[in-house]
């Protein structure tokens, strides 16, 4: 099964579908991600807030899976944004880790109201230049910190990774980062089971059509619309269930169907506001 490859505005590449670790309790991960590699998972994001940054070094180190074949990201949390913090944190990543470089690197949240995400930007800049991240972006950025980042600093961020599922598809942003060259990850994208996104009349009368899960048609749908998604599980059957996406495709009917369940429904915290 091959995970098709998004070449990103910087010449680099990335698997589309990957594996999510948050809230993968730390003392899973290792096991967790080695079940997502076996499967060919070749994708892993995971973050410093997370806490579980050693086990998926742990699993890596165990694959025996050429470096080079890995696509890792990690992002850097809020309270070490500035500019004397970020260097101590990616460092601290890359440590327990058990990497000398990731291939994506975030800053985490905007956090508007402590106004160093251009400085921490900056930072990520030179990170990339000294080869500590091949690649660098920014998750939860909504159009107005894009543009800030645009504006002052000399790099377009490679990617946004944001909260999108079918019933909060982020339209805007999407066609934002489209017309900007910043492609877009979906972080919770099955909704994290805070509505009934598979009961869904257009979720389930696509299942089963194709014969597949409510979940493999919600994957399916952002696979089909370019966004760059990386599903958690801690259930081994759900884990490979996730990556066999690939053997049926969803008409333009019910890709419209599924287009039509948005209704503006986040269940995360807004990054506008949010101050963790």
């Amino acid at each position: 099964m091959t995970v098709p490859q998004i070449t990103l505005n910087d010449g680099h590449t990335i698997p589309q579908l990957g594996y999510g670790v948050f809230k993968v309790d730390p003392a899973e991960t290792e096991r967790l991600v080695s079940t997502a590699l076996e499967v060919g998972y070749r994708h892993i994001d995971t973050a410093a807030i997370y806490g579980n940054e050693e086990g998926v070094g742990r699993a890596i180190a165990a694959s025996g899976i050429p470096r080079d074949e890995l696509f890792i990201t990690t992002k850097l949390w809020n309270s070490e944004q500035g500019t004397d913090k970020p260097r101590a944190a990616i460092q601290a990543s890359l440590d327990k880790l058990g990497l000398d470089h990731v291939d994506l690197y975030l800053i985490h949240w905007p956090r508007p109201d402590q106004d160093l995400y251009v400085d921490t930007w900056r930072q990520l800049e030179t990170f990339r230049d000294e080869g500590l991240t091949r690649s660098i972006g920014v998750s939860n950025f909504h159009r107005p910190h894009l543009e800030r980042l645009l504006a002052e600093t000399e790099t377009v961020p490679a990617v946004d990774q944001l909260e999108l599922h079918p019933a909060f598809a982020q339209r805007e942003l999407r066609a934002f980062g489209a017309d900007h060259g910043i492609h877009i990850e979906a972080w919770g994208p099955l909704g994290q089971g805070k509505y009934d996104l598979f009961g869904e009349k257009a979720v389930a009368d696509a299942a089963a059509a194709h014969g597949v899960t409510p979940a493999q048609v919600v994957l399916r749908w952002h696979l089909d619309h370019g966004i760059i998604v990386f599903p958690k599980s801690s259930t081994p059957e759900r884990i490979a269930a996730n990556f066999d996406v690939f053997g049926f495709d969803l008409t333009p009917d019910e890709l419209a169907a599924i287009d039509a369940i948005d209704r503006g429904q986040r269940v995360g915290s807004d990054p506008d506001t949010a101050t963790f």
